[in-house]
């Protein structure tokens, strides 16, 4: 049978068949840098609300989100009517403005603190790489820094100690995939320990001459800022000419309708937005300064510091329309309060459930984001998470799965409003038998 036999239903759909064609035709038999174990994975044919069914029926609570991208679940209705509206008129379009997303671009400059103007991407990692480029024809300067352990997408740039195994020689890193030029680590990038201004200060006064941007997350995966660290950065970076960008790919409509710069109250000179803004649409945004975007103004080509920013599916207008019902739908009074206050209690039930067993692990998060990790206390930055028990963190988010609750071991997951009391009452229960497993095989 082939996959598209299966899809088509010509035939029962089955787990081993669809894998037999992935293995075959995809590396690792997988999306991108994650790959199930082989004794749990899945493959997915639909989600509704909390859920995601597998091809086979089997259904499983979505801690994923699609990387956080679907904040109000699963095939939310007013996300649906909205794309099935969209697609009648046109899939695609290119060359010039579609109706939709000059109405998305208002409702996203009205909403985001920095956004005087927006420009689209497709991803996220676009974002962060156009807003490097335009720091860099902004100031006419060449490095960038960011934090250790910092995800701030896939191209070169980006994966600059993404995943070190050590701390590193401040403030030079190592590249964290193979085929990247060595030049970039050396001359391009900066790297810095996260929550540690001081360290921070010493390496922009010393670099200051050749350094455009600093680029953050507001959370580092779930390493949350601590005061007056963002606060500390806008200075140091007013302080010497510095453009401050957050990545808000993750934090941006989901700490708060305006993101974590509404959050924690400070606000860059440019921000890099994905997956809520398309509400599981591909569809990204670099929002900013005026004089800063207007840099990639196509009117500006021929000059010496013009941006060229351009992209196939820049401004998608079914991603628009899908991004612009899931906003509506987080504007309507008490979404934030209620989600945040969902994810507060059933943290703190998972904590119960932890110690009753006297599982040595914290149920963590901010806002709606959370995680398992095996350690004391909240960690401050990557060294902290690299002296956690992750072996052990991945033993439990494994037997989670085994459960019928859909996390990446290891990865941090995210709450959604369509989580009902079942949910977590069943979530609960999975956690229950996980911590008794494990306890048994210590």
């Amino acid at each position: 049978m082939t996959a598209n036999a299966a899809l088509n239903q010509e035939q029962p759909a089955d787990h081993a068949t669809l894998y037999e064609i992935a293995e075959r035709c995809l590396p690792g038999a997988g999306l991108g840098g994650y790959a199930l174990p082989e004794d749990v994975r899945f493959i997915i044919h639909r989600g509704e609300g909390s859920r995601l069914f597998d091809v086979e029926g089997h259904s499983y609570i979505d801690y994923c989100g699609g990387a956080g991208a679907t904040i109000i679940g699963n095939s939310h209705p007013a996300v649906v009517q909205a794309a099935m509206d969209a697609v009648p008129d046109g899939l695609h379009f290119f060359g010039t403005l579609n109706d939709r997303a000059v109405a998305l671009s208002e409702v996203l400059v009205d909403a985001i603190p920095c956004a005087e103007q927006i420009i689209y991407a497709t991803t996220g990692s676009e974002a962060t790489f156009y807003g490097m480029r335009i720091a860099r024809a902004a100031t006419g300067k060449n490095k960038v820094l960011k934090f250790e352990g910092a995800y701030h997408g896939n191209h070169d740039y980006a994966v600059i100690s993404v995943f070190p195994t050590a701390a590193a020689n401040y403030p030079y890193g190592s590249a964290s995939t193979g085929g990247v030029p060595t030049t970039i680590a050396a001359d391009a990038m900066l790297i810095a320990p996260y929550n540690d201004l001081d360290t921070t200060r010493k390496i922009v006064e010393a670099h200051k001459s050749d350094l455009a941007m600093i680029i953050v997350e507001p959370i580092q995966r779930m390493i949350v800022s601590q005061p007056g660290f963002l606060q500390g950065l806008r200075d140091l970076c007013d302080e010497h000419g510095i453009i401050l960008m957050f990545d808000e790919v993750v934090t941006g409509f989901r700490l708060a309708y305006g993101g974590a710069q509404e959050h924690f109250g400070v606000t860059p000179d440019m921000a890099s937005y994905g997956k809520i803004v398309g509400g599981g649409g591909p569809i990204a945004c670099l929002a900013g300064k005026r004089d800063l975007l207007d840099l990639s103004n196509p009117k500006h080509k021929g000059q010496a510091n013009y941006a060229y920013i351009n992209g196939t599916l820049h401004g998608n207008p079914v991603a628009a329309a899908t991004g612009l019902a899931t906003l509506a739908e987080l504007r309507k009074p008490g979404t934030y309060e209620g989600l945040n206050k969902l994810a507060s209690d059933t943290l703190s039930a998972f904590q119960g459930v932890l110690d009753k067993y006297g599982i040595p692990a914290i149920a963590t998060g901010e806002g709606s984001l959370w995680q398992f990790l095996f350690m004391a206390a909240p960690p401050k930055n990557h060294m902290d998470m690299l002296a956690s028990d992750q072996a052990s963190a991945r033993a439990l988010d494994t037997e989670l799965l085994r459960r019928g609750l859909y996390i990446l071991p290891g990865v941090r997951r995210f709450f959604n409003t369509a989580l009902t009391d079942t949910d977590i009452e069943q979530s609960l229960a999975a956690l229950e038998d996980a911590c008794a497993v494990l306890t048994a095989k210590s």
